[in-house]
């Protein structure tokens, strides 16, 4: 009887440190620990080392490979020492909102879309290093290097590493940086020297089942990947899966065969962590909309749900939920908007499904990008705490087009750089089984969702130029 192989993943997110130990030919979870980060848009990096050690303390003693999915986008800099010289500032930091204007304005959009398969947006590196040129130049002078939060995780846990020379990333993270191709597979430097005004030390970008060092205790480091493309090996998806998450914000990706290249910002053309590509869309409202309508309601959300699946509908009441500024469509200063009131529809079981349906809609179209980047959507993948209410999975299916799966609650991006994990141990990447569920039985007819998202559309194109306002 062969001895079972264990292997970690780590899930460096924004708010914590997740660790998760799987047997390596089936994905049972077998050990898990975890360990909150600061709460800030800009963070010293020892303190996701720091959460390391807390969240993987007395699990990895027979552990034999490790792989880490971090969040996305941040920028890392580092001296010829491998230093760190400034905080990371991280994906939610929007103080390069102007530099990204600048970049965009400097190349134009359809140039950025050919270059790298996505239009920068604040979130990305590229218009970080832009921000802090500017805005702390004595910092600029001093570095040598730039990583992103997995690629500075996985240095870190690296025994022997010393200095930048041995970084390394991989294609699905490197993508959401803005100085890398997708399609072509390599670095974008210029970009690079455009946005930061010198070249910089870039992290090798390793092969996706590539062996890139050991830890201390000899266990081997897999190339990791970002967070989402950790999930999407988590869920395993496949062409015709789109995964819709529904955490504090939500996403709609997919895996392609083929690079997405779309100038209008909307899809931001990733790589995934496999050899393939993860076009994915952001919006900045999803769950928070629930619960913001639930307490401008006086209900929790238990009852919110209530109301909002027993209601006959929202007649013509209709919420557009950008309540912290939207990232798709793109009305950063926007704030949310709720149209049709009348004696009628200001009831709060109309309200609380008028809320429901505004998030979907967001959401609907979101997928709908995707679809116009030739993606097929075959079943839509339900994810993050929204998912688990009545009414958001009764409404879905008619609202995204698509028959809808709930897959078991879990850490789905810890579970991904697991399975890469096993991936680099074995050489194969294993099939691991993700349970799911139906949803609620759908309430709304094919007509009736047209009927919905027609005046989602019609408020939000009529109202368009007063969102683009800046808040008051």
């Amino acid at each position: 009887m062969s001895q079972q192989k264990l292997v970690a993943g780590v899930d460096c997110s924004t708010q914590a440190t997740k660790v998760v130990v799987c047997d390596a030919a089936t994905g049972e979870v077998l050990r898990e620990g975890r360990a909150p980060h600061p709460d800030a848009t800009q963070v010293d990096p020892a303190e996701w080392f720091k959460a390391w050690e807390i969240a993987s303390d007395g699990l990895l003693d027979d552990v034999q490979a490790v792989s880490v999915g971090g969040q996305q986008h941040g920028m890392v800099l580092l001296d010829a020492d491998g230093q760190v010289v400034h905080p990371a500032v991280l994906w939610n930091d929007t103080s390069s909102a102007d530099a990204t204007a600048e970049l965009v304005a400097e190349l134009g959009p359809e140039a950025w879309a050919e270059a790298t398969g996505s239009l920068p947006v604040p979130s990305f590196t590229v218009t970080k290093l832009r921000w802090v040129r500017s805005a702390a130049p004595d910092v600029a002078d001093r570095a040598a290097a730039v990583a992103l939060p997995h690629d500075w995780l996985t240095h870190r846990l690296a025994a022997g590493r010393n200095g930048i020379e041995d970084l390394t990333t991989d294609r699905g993270d490197a993508s959401g940086t803005g100085w890398w191709s997708p399609a072509t597979n390599s670095y974008r430097t210029d970009l690079v020297e455009r946005a930061f005004g010198r070249s910089l030390a870039l992290p090798r970008v390793a092969e996706p089942a590539e062996t890139v060092g050991e830890t201390a205790s000899g266990a081997l480091l897999a190339a990791g990947t970002g967070d989402n493309m950790a999930a999407a090996l988590g869920l395993d998806l496949q062409p015709g899966d789109v995964a819709v998450s529904l955490g504090t914000s939500g996403t709609a990706f997919a895996v392609s065969t083929h690079p997405t290249s779309d100038p209008s910002g909307l899809v931001a053309g990733f790589a995934d962590a496999t050899g393939r590509y993860l076009p994915l869309v952001c919006t900045l409202n999803a769950a928070r909309v629930m619960s913001a309508t639930a307490q401008l309601l006086g209900m929790d959300l238990a009852e919110l749900d209530e109301a909002a699946l027993t209601s006959s509908g929202s007649n013509g009441l209709v919420m557009l939920p950008y309540l912290d500024g939207e990232r798709t469509p793109d009305l950063p200063h926007s704030t949310g908007l709720v149209y049709g009131l009348t004696r009628a529809t200001m009831q709060p079981a109309t309200m609380a499904r008028a809320a429901v349906e505004g998030m979907l809609c967001g959401l609907a179209d979101a997928v709908d990008a995707l679809r116009a980047q030739g993606l097929p959507v075959q079943r839509v993948l339900l994810l993050g705490g929204a998912a688990r209410s009545r009414a958001v999975q009764a409404l879905a299916p008619a609202l995204l087009g698509a028959p809808v799966v709930l897959p078991e609650p879990g850490e789905y991006v810890a579970l991904g750089a697991a399975r890469q994990a096993a991936w680099a141990l074995t050489g194969t990447l294993p099939t691991w089984e993700v349970a799911s569920g139906k949803p609620e039985t759908a309430i709304l007819t094919d007509a009736e969702a047209a009927d919905i998202r027609a005046r989602y559309a019609a408020v939000l194109n009529g109202t368009r130029p007063l969102l683009a306002q800046p808040r008051p």
